[in-house]
């Protein structure tokens, strides 16, 4: 299972909207067949393996890091191919939690094949994240990416922010860019930097979607983010938007932008991981309202002072006992930089 793993992880760039899978066929210990899910259309990892194997995948044995679907889409369902190929046991790391494939061990069973699951399945959903966030919750998983300063500073007063990090940072961050689905940030951002969030440190041959909070939709046509298309504007309220460019408007009681209904949106348009790299007040707010999973934090050995703007804009607490806390996942360094993970 651990060699299935791996092979799925050659899909962190490419699989999405899919799962990120790997299978591997084996007689007793002799690896007889074994492939990934590239990209969605693209044959799923079983039958990459499966035509890997040949005549020597029957009697054998599957270790496949998601259950096998059940259901005809753009391929034809992996646990009926399975069982036409002669496979006598399956062993899947996680059950699949979408309902239109799920059923795949299921009708392993109903074909005598031994099935099985469990098997590293904390490293299998964690692979899949996103995908189980967005099947499970609605919502993509969203990852919130910061730069800073040890004084916990973003940018300079009037917002300019490049750059903070050095250059291993920041072919990090491009790293994690390439895996998201979708990269959002705020209209200030756009004002001041001018960025075009896309991937360029890395090859890869996907772009991410592209996402603005724009609540009084002020983008200007020029802007380097709508280079290209792949740009979706979520504002507040109608306006004229620059030729060409998909606006959807959510407004919330407060004139701004819905920011739940906005993640349930991007879900629906099969966005499972969302990287934020937005200024201190869209960050606020996205943890205010509880749009956070993940912050990826990325601290320069520098300060900038007290005039400088912050990670967040959230309101002052009365105690200590009612700060969010957060759960370490890793802490590193890269290059002349920290970066640490953690979690709601």
């Amino acid at each position: 299972m651990q060699r299935a793993l791996a092979l799925a992880e050659n899909g962190l760039w490419t699989a999405t909207p899919n799962p990120r899978v790997g299978c591997v066929l084996a007689q007793g210990e002799r690896i007889v067949g074994e492939g990934w899910h590239q990209a969605a259309g693209a044959p799923h990892a079983e039958a990459n393996a499966l035509a890997a194997a040949g005549g020597q995948a029957r009697g054998a044995t599957a270790f496949v890091t998601l259950e096998p679907c059940n259901h005809h889409g753009r391929t034809p369902p992996c646990a009926g191919a399975l069982a036409h190929a002669g496979v006598t046991r399956v062993v899947a790391a996680a059950r699949d939690p979408n309902p239109q494939a799920e059923g795949g061990g299921a009708a392993l069973a109903a074909a005598g094949i031994r099935f099985e699951h469990g098997l590293l399945e904390d490293e299998a959903r964690e692979l899949n994240i996103g995908f189980f966030s967005r099947v499970t919750r609605g919502r993509p998983w969203v990852r919130l990416k910061i730069a800073a300063t040890l004084d916990g500073r973003t940018a300079l007063a009037d917002g300019r922010s490049q750059w903070i990090t050095g250059p291993e940072a920041r072919l990090d961050g491009h790293r994690w860019r390439a895996r998201a689905c979708a990269i959002l940030t705020g209209i200030g951002t756009v004002k001041a930097d001018d960025p075009r969030l896309t991937v360029r440190e890395v090859r890869t041959p996907r772009q991410p979607l592209r996402v603005v909070v724009d609540s009084r939709l002020e983008i200007s046509a020029g802007a380097r983010i709508l280079d290209g298309g792949n740009t979706i504007v979520f504002c507040a309220q109608p306006g004229a938007a620059p030729q060409g460019v998909e606006t959807i408007t959510l407004p919330n009681s407060q004139g701004k932008v819905d920011l739940p209904r906005m993640l349930e949106e991007l879900a629906r348009r099969g966005v499972n991981e969302l990287q934020v790299e937005a200024g201190f007040r869209l960050n606020g707010s996205l943890l205010r309202e509880g749009c956070v999973d993940e912050l990826l934090l990325y601290f320069n050995p520098s300060v900038l002072g007290d005039g400088a703007q912050g990670m967040f804009d959230l309101p002052s607490l009365a105690t200590l006992e009612a700060r969010p806390r957060l759960a370490l996942r890793s802490v590193e360094r890269v290059g002349e930089d920290l970066r640490i993970v953690a979690r709601l």
